[in-house]
Parts: C-alpha cells; sequence; structure tokens
C-alpha cells in the first residue's frame, strides 16, 4: 500500500481552531490495519456472543430475558451512542476518541469475561458497547481525513470486507473458542480474546495514530444528543428485543415515541440552525450530492444481509440441526465473495462503474429467489446453494463498496465525522432492523419444528429480502448525482 495519497491540510479543516493539524503519516497501510482491526473487533463481538448464548445460559443459570439483554445490550449502547461519538471525535480529536475508546472496549471485555453473574455481564456488555461508539466512528473519519482519490476508495473496499469478514469469523470463532473450552473456561474466552489485541492496539496506536484537527469552538448540540439518544433508543430497544419477549404493548408503545422523538429531534435542530447555532448534525452534511439516497440504499443493504445471516443461520441450526461451527463454515462463501468483489470492483471496465450498484442488486434479487427455491424442501445445503451464496456475497459487495464511497464522494473534509457519524448510525441501525424485521418473519412462518418447515419459512424470507433490494435498487439509482 505504499502507492495511497494522503490528504494534506486544506483550507475547510484549518479554519477552526486546531491542535496540531493533520499529520502526514508515512505508514498508511500500517494505520488502515490498526484502525480496521478496532472495527473488526466491534462488528465480530456483535455475532460472536450469539454462538456462546447457550453456554452462557446454562452457566451463570440466566432467564431468557436476560440473555437477551447479554446479547443485545452491546448492540443497543453501540447504536444509540454512535453519533455522539462521531461529534466527540470532531470536537477532541479522532486520534483520542479512538484510543478512549479502545481503552474502554478492552477493559470491559476483560470484565465480560471475568462476569460472575448475570447483571455483572449485562452493565459490561453495556460499557462494550460505549466503548464500540466511541472507537467506530473514528475509523470513518481517518480513512476520509488520511486517503484521498483512488486511495480513499482502496481503503473503503477494504473497509467493507473487514465488515463481511467479521460477521462470519465471529460464528465460526465463537463455535470454535465454546467447543474448544479452553482450561475449562467456557464461553469466556469469546469475550477475553479482545484483550491481547486492544493491549496491541493501544500500544501501536501511540506510534501510528495520525493528530487531527481538533474544533474547540464547535459547541456541543447537548438538547440534540440527548433527543437523538432517546430516539435511538426507542427505536433499537424493542426492536432488539420485541421477539424474544412476544412483542408487549409497551414495544409498540416505544416504537411509536420513536417516530415522535425523530421528529422532535428535526424540529429541535431546524431551530438550533435558524438562530446561527451549531446543531448536532449540519443541513450542509445532509445536503451533500447523493448522500442520503446512499444512506438509504445502505439501510436496506445492511437490513437485507444482516438479516438474512440471522435467518440463514437459524434455518441450519435449529432446522437443519448442523453444529455452531459447522453452520458459520456455510457462510465462508459469501464472505469470500463479498470481501473480495469489496476489494476489486475498481478493477472492473470503468464504463461500468456507474450502473454497477444497481446492476449487482439485480443479481441479489435474482439471488435471493434461487436460494429460496433451493432449499425450500428443507434439505441440505449443497454445492449449488454454496455457489449461490458466493455470487450473492460478490453482488452484495459490488453494491456496498461503490455505495459507500459515492455517500462520502461529495462530503467536505471538515464534515467527515458528521457524514461518518451518520452513516456509520444507519448500518448499524439496518443491522438492528434486518435482524427484528426479517427474523420475525422467518420465525413466524416456521409453523413445526421440522425441516420442511424451516426450509419453507426461509423462502417466505427470501422474497421479502427481493423487496428490499428492489427498493435499495431505486435509491441506488439516485446516487448517480454524486459521480
Amino acid at each position: 500500500m505504499t502507492d495511497l495519497q494522503i490528504r494534506r491540510p486544506n483550507a475547510a479543516a484549518t479554519s477552526a481552531a486546531q491542535v496540531g493539524g493533520p499529520r502526514r503519516t508515512t505508514r498508511p497501510g500500517l494505520l488502515l490495519a490498526l484502525i480496521l482491526t478496532g472495527q473488526f473487533m466491534a462488528v465480530l463481538d456483535v455475532a460472536i456472543v450469539n454462538v456462546a448464548a447457550p453456554t452462557i445460559r446454562v452457566d451463570l443459570h440466566a432467564s431468557g430475558a436476560a440473555l437477551q439483554m447479554v446479547i443485545a445490550g452491546y448492540t443497543i449502547a453501540y447504536a444509540v451512542l454512535l453519533i455522539t461519538g462521531a461529534r466527540l471525535g470532531a470536537r477532541f480529536g479522532h486520534r483520542s476518541l479512538f484510543q478512549l475508546g479502545l481503552v474502554v472496549f478492552t477493559v470491559a471485555s476483560l470484565a465480560c469475561g471475568l462476569a460472575q453473574d448475570t447483571a455483572g455481564l449485562i452493565g459490561f456488555r453495556l460499557l462494550q458497547g460505549m466503548g464500540a461508539a466511541l472507537m467506530v466512528p473514528q475509523v470513518m473519519s481517518l480513512i476520509q481525513e488520511t486517503f484521498t482519490g483512488p486511495a480513499r476508495a482502496r481503503a473503503l473496499g477494504i473497509y467493507t470486507a473487514v465488515l463481511a469478514g467479521a460477521s462470519v469469523v465471529g460464528q465460526v470463532l465463537g463455535g470454535l473458542l465454546v467447543s474448544a473450552d479452553l482450561f475449562g473456561t467456557g464461553w469466556r474466552p469469546v469475550f477475553l480474546v479482545n484483550v491481547p489485541i486492544g493491549v496491541l492496539l493501544l500500544v501501536a496506536g501511540h506510534r501510528l495514530l495520525p493528530s487531527t484537527t481538533v474544533d474547540k469552538e464547535r459547541r456541543f448540540d447537548l438538547i440534540g444528543l440527548v433527543v437523538l439518544a432517546v430516539a435511538i433508543g426507542l427505536l433499537v430497544v424493542p426492536l432488539v428485543l420485541g421477539h424474544e419477549l412476544g412483542w408487549p404493548v409497551w414495544g409498540w408503545v416505544m416504537l411509536a415515541g420513536s417516530v415522535a422523538a425523530f421528529a422532535f429531534f428535526g424540529w429541535v435542530e431546524h431551530r438550533i440552525a435558524a438562530r446561527g447555532g451549531q446543531p448536532l448534525i449540519h443541513q450542509r452534511v445532509l445536503r451533500s450530492p447523493g448522500l442520503l439516497p446512499a444512506v438509504a440504499a445502505l439501510f436496506l443493504v445492511m437490513v437485507n444481509f444482516s438479516g438474512f445471516l440471522f435467518a440463514f443461520a437459524l434455518h441450519l441450526q435449529a432446522g437443519l440441526g448442523n453444529k455452531p461451527l459447522q453452520a458459520g463454515l456455510l457462510f465462508v462463501p459469501m464472505a469470500i465473495g463479498f470481501g473480495v468483489s469489496g476489494l476489486y470492483w475498481q478493477h472492473l471496465p470503468r464504463r461500468l462503474h456507474r450502473s454497477l450498484p444497481v446492476l449487482a442488486l439485480a443479481v441479489v434479487t435474482a439471488g435471493y429467489v434461487a436460494l429460496g427455491q433451493l432449499l425450500r424442501s428443507g434439505g441440505s445445503v449443497g454445492v449449488a446453494a454454496e455457489l449461490v451464496l458466493m455470487v450473492l456475497g460478490a453482488a452484495s459487495g459490488c453494491a456496498y463498496s461503490p455505495l459507500f464511497a459515492r455517500a462520502l464522494n461529495k462530503v467536505a473534509p471538515a464534515d467527515a465525522s458528521d457524514a461518518s457519524g451518520v452513516l456509520v448510525t444507519t448500518i448499524q441501525l439496518g443491522h438492528v432492523v434486518g435482524v427484528a424485521l426479517l427474523g420475525t418473519v422467518f420465525l413466524g412462518a416456521v409453523n413445526l419444528p421440522t425441516a420442511a418447515a424451516s426450509g419453507h419459512a426461509l423462502e417466505i424470507t427470501s422474497f421479502c429480502m427481493v423487496a428490499g433490494a428492489t427498493l435499495a435498487a431505486f435509491f441506488t439509482h439516485r446516487t448517480r448525482r454524486s459521480l
């Protein structure tokens, strides 16, 4: 990666009060590896704990609701605080916030691995999610501020490959660690594995992370932060816990409340801007060419991708009776396809780049239909299904990576942290909505505990994903103005 282009300070960035402005890094490849390893750990921790959940339940005598909070607490804290993490990065520097988030994440991982009861584990999982929310938004901002031109597109391609790889590695690694039962520790290594990696990243980060712009004059929109956190919390909590608890009335009340809270947030931000203040999300960022349609398309792509991973994992383990490790390995072709296409889509002829995401989503639509038909009888996953999974992964990568580039293509460097916060939060919400929505469709369609019933449910779920991919293609077409 020696040919990576480094972004120099510009007028937009230097107009703010700074502490040592952006520093030219001589080792961009190592910097990218460092921050993406942090991103990898944050995504990994969503998937790896799902595999360990049955063992945690037995060892800590956890109730169903408590176990769900162990799994969901991380996601809830992570999603709610992502925008806050992005704004803190702009205010205090991406280097400082990445390191702080990494410290919190690593310490919380150690505490999770040593937890002696369910209440403690839930609390430490919330803390772990807070650490991830401080760390992850800085990754995209550092990419935006460090790389430019083809180098940025390449870095974003690697970023998307990391996202896909972490989701699959989490399931495989979780199965390996729990099955190995290292020194009789059972589920604890799924958390403790983060500790040595986190320490290594902290040491490396001290040497590799560049100094970044610090906007001391930009005030905190505390009201906006609180209102947005409440709105996201009202949305995420019932989506994460709803199915497990039978969709209680309070969940629907919270969902309705989230609509009102988001509307109130929009009104608050408009009032702050009208008074000449500094809103949490400036309209200037949202007006960046191509950003909003790209965000909408990415949200839908993530709804499909994460919802499919969840529903397919349920089909493999509950429907077909596969072990967690065996089920995780069946996802490998999809991850390979996603990662390779995310890295190398730019090598396709340039005349295809403009229409590539729409064409890729058309292939995704056909792939979901084909997979639903192949697996509807409840038979084992054969070579044909694995090939379809690889094509699905490759097509998803060819949609996801260019959309990422288009979303950020016309964003001013000074707005990188705000745009990153919006983008990362939207993608995380897409993950939560995908698991809740498509997971509910799948589980609601399983009327008998048989492989055939599970296959039929997967077929129904695949048709829902076709609708999502079609709508994503519509928004993707509207991103071409950002090229």
